[in-house]
């Protein structure tokens, strides 16, 4: 994790980023999000149902790793951030200023900062975009990208069966398969999958029964 001891976060807080594994892929037609939904603390499962996929707004979705507290508390910001930004200009915010203001809002926060590390991702005007953002206010745009303890073995999956230009039905399988494969290896991911896509028809979560048959 980048930064971690220069901004004043010891070992003991930096497990807290660690713990879980969430992917978004930017297509062709949309962005797919997936998580686990297993919560730890330390050596104990805390919750089997935990939610780390967030909608925002119609068009941008959030993924999310660290505190509990944390996280939610950056999801309520950028939702209330982003009604009034609806409001105030008469359309709604793209991905990139909400990734923006986020990472502006961490980044101010650095020497004391919020633990998480966030993917924001979205389908508007500018198309498919996904943004890494560290818990320093660092910012990143990429076109694959997975966050938490199970990441390296979620992208061992993602770079063999993930191509850029694929659309949305296309890459809903790999999301769903490089969580289950992170599963197997990593103690803190666990439990169900969540999987949501942004298309222009809007967000839209997947129940059990749906993502059970897209992993077959």
């Amino acid at each position: 994790m980048r930064h971690l001891f220069s901004r004043g976060v010891d070992l003991k807080e930096q497990k807290y980023l660690e713990g879980t594994t969430t992917v978004a892929l930017a297509c062709k037609d949309g962005v797919v999000l997936a998580t686990d939904t297993r919560a730890t603390a330390g050596y104990l499962v805390a919750s089997k149902i935990a939610r780390k996929v967030y909608q925002i707004t119609e068009n941008i979705g959030m993924t999310v790793a660290g505190g509990v507290a944390d996280t939610q508390n950056l999801v309520n910001i950028l939702r209330a951030e982003a009604r009034y930004f609806n409001l105030r200009e008469g359309a709604p915010i793209g991905t990139r200023a909400a990734a923006q203001l986020t990472a502006n809002i961490l980044h101010a926060y650095s020497f004391n900062p919020y633990l998480a590390n966030l993917l924001i991702a979205g389908f508007d005007e500018d198309g498919s975009r996904i943004f890494f953002l560290d818990l320093d206010g660092s910012m990143t745009e990429e076109k694959m990208a997975s966050i938490g303890s199970g990441s390296p073995v979620a992208y061992g999956v993602l770079e063999n069966e993930f191509r850029e230009g694929a659309s949305v039905k296309d890459a809903l399988p790999a999301a769903v398969r490089a969580i289950k494969t992170a599963m197997k290896r990593d103690i803190a991911t666990g439990n169900e999958v969540m999987l949501a896509i942004i298309t222009k028809n809007g967000y839209k979560e997947f129940s059990q029964a749906e993502i059970k048959k897209i992993a077959a």
